[in-house]
């Protein structure tokens, strides 16, 4: 079952970045996902099985 995300939503993740932060704000759906750590500003993509499994609830 997929879950609805677009982008500008902010989620936050299972397990920490290494800098400490758990929020991230999305920049790109679709069969990849890029998004944005708000603490740090680093830019990750995923596949969306990966990011559907990664993320804890969004915000």
């Amino acid at each position: 079952m997929p879950k609805d995300f677009s982008v500008g939503d902010r989620v936050e993740f299972k397990k920490t970045h290494p800098c400490g932060g758990k929020n991230w704000k999305i920049l790109r759906v679709g069969m990849d996902f890029k998004a944005k750590c708000e603490t740090c500003e680093r830019v990750i993509m995923l596949s969306r099985n990966k990011f559907e499994k990664s993320v804890k609830k969004k915000l």
